[in-house]
């Protein structure tokens, strides 16, 4: 069986073709790709869509749908996360999208989104490490969950996004410390909860979803955006470090020269890394693990477990 998931994110449409394998095998994923929709653009700090994210999400999600054509796909499963939930207008923009392209948007809570993301990267690891910290940062939310092993101790959704951030701060090119400085405090106030549950707690290491940890990935390995797909791959401390600063002091200019950097990552990246780098030192953590599996695998997991328990 053959099903595709689509995760309509803030800043991306993403997009997985594979097949639900029986007695226990994983089966093959066919396609993983995105598209750019930034549907929070103009209007995620108001609470809206505009009419601009309308038609960038209906042109994504028809490009998609004729990948999808391709594969013989029994059934469609689409998600749509924090721009669609949290804006007013969200019940035209699902009718929209309905009539459109015939796509009926599961339109999730952060909760619900944190659960699916754990579970993508559960199925990547088969057992993750004791005292990770999974994060996955979106344009419009940041998911965190704490495990250890494969139970999940306690899980978060914040609204604090990249997207959020970048329309929030009128950021200089390149960014100046005061503004670095000013980010990190937004993240620290905005973050409190993340700080009172795991005040505490060890965390061993960063689990990095997918996304911006996509592109520290490209940078660390010299390859073009996009053009590898990792299950798990560890990004050491030192590494991190070079890549940090290669980025903080780079312009616009210069990153849109870089290979490994997408075009809706140029601005996106400044606000991303500074959070991964705050997150590392406020929790003492000296190991980086990436993974590309994230929610739409988590959907993948889940279905198959389903056949499994039929």
């Amino acid at each position: 069986m053959v099903i595709s998931v689509i995760d309509l994110g803030t800043n991306t449409c993403n997009l997985l073709i594979a097949e639900i394998a029986s007695e226990g095998k994983v089966g093959h994923i066919f396609y993983q790709g995105s598209e750019a929709v930034r549907i929070g653009e103009g209007g995620i700090n108001k609470g809206i869509l505009t009419k601009g994210a309308f038609k960038r999400a209906e042109t994504a999600l028809l490009n998609h749908i004729e990948r999808i054509k391709k594969y013989s796909s029994e059934e469609i499963f689409a998600y749509a996360t924090s721009a669609v939930r949290d804006a007013s207008n969200r019940n035209e923009f699902y009718k929209y999208i309905k009539e459109k392209t015939g796509i009926s948007l599961q339109i999730i809570s952060g909760e619900r989104e944190a659960e699916l993301i754990f579970k993508g990267v559960n199925f990547a690891f088969g057992k993750i490490p004791d005292n990770s910290l999974i994060l996955d940062i979106g344009g419009g939310s940041n998911e965190y969950i704490f495990t250890f092993g494969n139970q999940i101790l306690w899980k978060e959704s914040f609204p604090l996004g990249m997207s959020r951030v970048l329309q929030k701060f009128d950021i200089s090119d390149p960014i100046t410390k005061d503004e670095i400085a000013e980010i990190k405090e937004f993240f620290l106030i905005g973050h409190k909860d993340l700080f009172d549950n795991l005040k505490w707690k060890p965390v061993n290491q960063l689990i990095g979803c997918s996304g911006a940890f996509d592109t520290i990935a490209d940078l660390k390995d010299g390859v073009s955006a996009g053009s590898v797909y990792r299950i798990t791959e560890e990004i050491f401390l030192s590494e991190f470090v070079i890549i940090y600063k290669r980025i903080i002091e780079s312009t616009i200019s210069q990153r849109k020269k870089m290979i490994e950097m997408s075009p809706f990552r140029e601005k996106m990246i400044i606000p991303s890394i500074i959070l991964m780098k705050f997150i590392l030192e406020s929790f003492h953590i000296k190991r980086i693990i990436h993974t590309g599996f994230s929610l739409r695998e988590g959907v993948w997991e889940e279905l198959t477990k389903r056949k499994e328990n039929v």
